[in-house]
């Protein structure tokens, strides 16, 4: 075992903007809260419109038999011909035969015992809507609930969004690595969008759920569980709130939230359980996103419960950048393999700056903090620039690898990174830095305390 306690106090200087700032590292506290409150000025909840439409009133039944996507594709031409509505839906089990489409100024309600759950017939979410998959623009199946360039929009309620991808999409898994590869190879070369097409043969899952363009979102209260892909994608979109979500989603690639090209982002009160990434925060894949240049910022994940493959992550498709991230006042419910998982190649370029997790608890997991410009040893010539970490009242019960992982890139260092008060109980390894300059200690114990120093010879 090896064991570490490094106290160190001065002040940390670094350039942020193009301007050189000094920052005290035992008052970051101060500028965190700031910028948290700025955030939240920022976020305007949708308004709930006073016109309900009640989905049985349309002729809707939850007997988990009668496809009621007719109903609900009535429900949003309604409201949208009313200029707004609340589509409410009464306890039962509503399968859908292809996706739901959005409109703006709409609430979905899925009331106590409610459940929609979706068809496995492929052919019911073509034709291909422009979406995004793995970070690079194309034309795919439909995500199964699909909210694009819209406003004032939510998902509320206490009942479920099953996406039935154990049975349908998911299955999908293992044939995708050909139209995988043709989107990157798209990606790098710029393939005009409209030339991009996928959808039929090409074996690529859709989202669960995407906002896409869209801007004052609300997701509360609802469980999503047996995504085919991704569960809850924003995407190129802001001012989103998601608040006491409560995820069960096992199959592959069932990330909870990932937030791509977005800002102003809230993420409160939710319940983790997925096969892989609890929050994955991205920004476009290599070429595409160097030239979109819209970096994911101004996003917080507070008084959380984390379970599942990783619990933060950010990466590794972030070309355009990540920025102003805030962790705080979260804990466990049960096994992670990563805390905290920063993770870039040198295809990638861009940066991932100002991150700030604070007062967070986990239990056993592989690794507590893993950054890393190498992830799968991909790429040249775009390395990512990675600064300004600040990790404060950090703790780990157990790390069954490692407990701080660091791997810059020789011609790009990790640089600026503060761990302050943290306490892992138990580590395999300690701490291993390649490729980093300017990495703070302050308060930090990695296996048991030492005390007193002994006297005996």
């Amino acid at each position: 075992m090896k064991k570490i306690i490094l106290i160190v106090f001065y002040s940390l200087s670094f350039f942020c903007f193009g301007a050189k700032i000094n920052i005290n590292i035992l008052d970051t506290a101060t500028v965190e809260s700031r910028a948290i409150d700025n955030i939240l000025k920022k976020i305007e909840a949708p308004k709930v419109s006073k016109n309900v439409i009640l989905i049985t009133n349309l002729g809707a039944k939850g007997d988990s038999k009668t496809d009621n996507k007719p109903f609900f594709d009535k429900a949003m031409k309604q409201s949208k011909a009313k200029k707004g509505a609340k589509i409410v839906v009464p306890a039962g089990v509503y399968l859908i035969n292809g996706p739901i489409h959005f409109v703006s100024n709409t609430t979905l309600e899925l009331q106590k015992d409610a459940k929609i759950i979706f068809g496995t017939n492929e052919k019911d979410y073509l034709p291909a809507v422009l979406t995004s998959w793995e970070g690079t623009l194309i034309y795919n199946y439909s995500p199964l609930i699909y909210a694009y360039q819209v406003e004032n929009v939510a998902i509320i309620g206490e009942g479920t969004i099953d996406g039935n991808g154990k049975d349908g999409f998911s299955q999908w898994y293992d044939k995708q690595k050909p139209a995988q590869a043709k989107t990157r190879d798209m990606n790098l070369k710029m393939t005009p969008v409209k030339e991009r097409i996928f959808g039929k043969d090409s074996f690529l899952r859709p989202q669960l759920v995407q906002f896409f363009e869209s801007k004052n979102i609300l997701i509360e209260g609802v469980t999503i569980t047996n995504a085919p892909f991704w569960c809850v994608h924003f995407l190129k979109s802001e001012n989103i709130t998601a608040q006491k979500v409560k995820f069960d989603s096992q199959n592959k690639n069932n990330d909870g939230f990932d937030i791509e090209y977005s800002k102003n982002v809230l993420i409160d009160d939710v319940d983790f359980d997925n096969a892989d990434d609890n929050v994955t925060i991205k920004a476009g894949r290599d070429r595409e996103g160097r030239e979109t240049n819209m970096p994911s910022e101004n996003i917080i994940v507070r008084n959380s419960r984390f379970k599942g493959l990783h619990a933060i992550v950010i990466g590794s498709e972030m070309s355009s950048g990540v920025r102003n991230v805030f962790v705080e006042n979260s804990t466990f419910a049960g096994y992670c393999k990563r805390a905290l998982y920063l993770k870039s190649n040198a295809d990638r370029g861009g940066y991932i700056k100002d991150i700030y997790i604070n007062n967070v608890d986990f239990g056993e997991v592989e690794d507590a903090i893993y950054i890393t410009s190498f992830y799968k040893g991909e790429g040249e010539g775009h390395e990512t620039d990675i600064h300004n970490l600040f990790v404060n009242n950090f703790k780990v019960k157990k790390a069954t690898n490692a407990g701080i992982i660091i791997q810059g890139y020789p011609t790009k260092k990790v640089n600026n990174i503060v761990f302050s008060n943290v306490k892992i109980n138990e580590a395999k390894n300690a701490i291993s830095m390649t490729n980093t300059e300017n990495i703070i200690f302050n308060n930090v114990t990695i296996g048991k305390e030492e005390q007193i120093p002994s006297s005996k010879h």
